[in-house]
């Protein structure tokens, strides 16, 4: 009898999924396709460049989906399912922010943390779960209500939680099993045919859209299934042209001649679905809601505690001297604050310990003694940098993909207390440690230095390896 290993499941899961979102939302397809297109564009005119971060079959296949659930103990389910695809909770985000537009959401992602399962596949679930009781978002009449609501609900069978455990337990599944297990789970994120209740949504909705997505309804579903491609700027022209409005900015980093860093996103705009909406007289009409979203990413070096400390500067850098001059302008601003302060080569960035990379000796070295310092042996050509890919997320960045999807920034009262819902919190409410990202390069980086360090004769080199500001478990 076939037995699928956990990695095989997740692969074929993410299929599984791309192929239920696509019948969901045609223009899903059509953002495939085009990332697709860009895709085999870029490899056929630069194939070394093209592949850098990620050979063109992972690329390909790279997906990133994201979920919203209510509670924690959905959430707590959520990992058991994930984890039997051997995906980890990754990283720690909290939506919520400062901004009138902030999302009453805290998040973690799930994905696989070894170098080769990501390279096998490296399926994310970006997970976020709602804070009911922060109160500049619900009352406590209004969170009372939203919490009885929500313990009424399954989202998990206890049948595909069963299967969940047994294939985490046994890194995997026989295959009948193993084919019961991802109908299952693939069914659980379906968009529901449940009359969704209009009078509670639209109470929700006038607090945030994201809160009705979440707690307005009696099941939960993919909110995006997000594809990588090569040239996101090619990707926005390109949907642009076939009609498909998208929001107004890619989000993150610019594109500029030096290295491309982190992770930029953009999407086609919310389209109004068709859904069932059952009346305050019980009839049952048909309505429509705009919750989700094509989502497409480009994928960049991951950044040291520095880096991304660097980044966040240049952020605040371009919003100082981007204040109130149109979207259109914005961009430029960004090229020309990173030409001012970020390092224009590979090999920069990794000297200054800005990025991570592995390393491995040249195959033609200087003569003489080897220099003791990571940056000397870089900048006199002993070691050669290859960069580290961003398997993650940016706050940021979610949080400005999600506010360009809504119609309603919804509201909030500032002057009211949040509640404390930390990485510790997400870690005890799933009941397993979350991975610290930055601390996961750093250790790739540094296993690769000190196999480089042997091979050269030198001395050990330790790098600062710094745990995120969020996540320091």
């Amino acid at each position: 009898m076939t037995f699928l290993a956990g990695h095989q499941l997740r692969a074929a899961f993410a299929r599984s999924l791309s192929d239920m979102y696509g019948r969901e939302v045609p223009a899903y397809t059509t953002l495939v396709d085009v990332a697709t297109e860009v895709n085999a564009s870029c490899l056929a005119g630069d194939p070394d460049t093209a592949q850098r971060l990620g050979s063109i079959d992972r690329v390909t296949a790279e997906r990133h989906g994201a979920i919203r659930v209510g509670t924690a103990t959905e959430l707590r389910q959520v990992a058991q399912l994930f984890a039997a695809f051997g995906m980890h909770p990754v990283g720690y985000y909290d939506l919520r922010g400062e901004d009138a537009s902030s999302l009453p959401v805290v998040s973690t992602a799930f994905r696989p943390v070894e170098a080769e399962e990501l390279a096998r596949n490296p399926f994310r679930v970006f997970t976020s779960c709602l804070v009911t009781d922060d109160r500049r978002y619900f009352s406590p009449e209004l969170t009372t209500e939203l919490d009885a609501f929500l313990a009424r609900r399954q989202l998990f069978s206890p049948e595909v939680l069963e299967l969940a455990a047994r294939a985490e337990a046994d890194g995997g599944l026989v295959e009948p099993e193993a084919v019961r297990f991802l109908e299952l789970a693939t069914r659980a994120f379906e968009l529901s045919s449940e009359p969704v209740d209009r009078a509670w949504y639209e109470r929700l909705a006038e607090i945030s859209a994201v809160a009705a997505d979440i707690g307005g309804v009696t099941s939960t579903h993919i909110n995006h299934l997000t594809p990588r491609v090569l040239d996101i700027d090619d990707l926005y022209a390109r949907m642009s042209a076939r009609g498909i409005t998208m929001i107004d900015e890619i989000q993150g980093p610019p594109r500029w001649e030096g290295p491309e860093v982190l992770l930029r996103q953009t999407s086609f705009k919310a389209l109004a679905e068709p859904r069932r909406m059952r009346e305050p007289d019980g009839t049952v009409a048909t309505g429509s809601l705009r919750v989700r979203f094509g989502e497409v990413e480009a994928r960049g070096i991951a950044l040291t505690r520095a880096g991304r400390d660097r980044y966040d500067e240049l952020i605040i850098e371009v919003d100082r001297r981007a204040g109130g001059v149109p979207v259109s302008q914005r961009h430029a601003i960004k090229q020309q604050v990173w030409r001012e302060s970020m390092p224009a080569t590979d090999l920069e960035l990794a000297a200054s310990g800005l990025g991570w990379f592995t390393y491995r000796p040249a195959a033609t070295r200087p003569s003489g003694p080897a220099p003791g310092t990571l940056a000397d042996l870089l900048r006199q050509g002993w070691l050669l940098a290859d960069p580290i890919v961003y398997e993650d997320f940016l706050p940021r960045s979610a949080a400005g993909i999600f506010a360009s999807n809504l119609d309603d920034p919804g509201r909030r009262d500032a002057d009211l207390a949040g509640v404390d819902r930390g990485p510790d919190w997400v870690a005890e409410a799933i009941g397993r440690d979350l991975v610290d990202p930055l601390l996961r390069y750093g250790a790739q980086s540094q296993a690769s230095l000190d196999a480089a360090t042997r091979i050269l004769g030198i001395p050990p080199i330790s790098q600062p390896i710094e745990p995120s500001h969020e996540v320091s478990r």
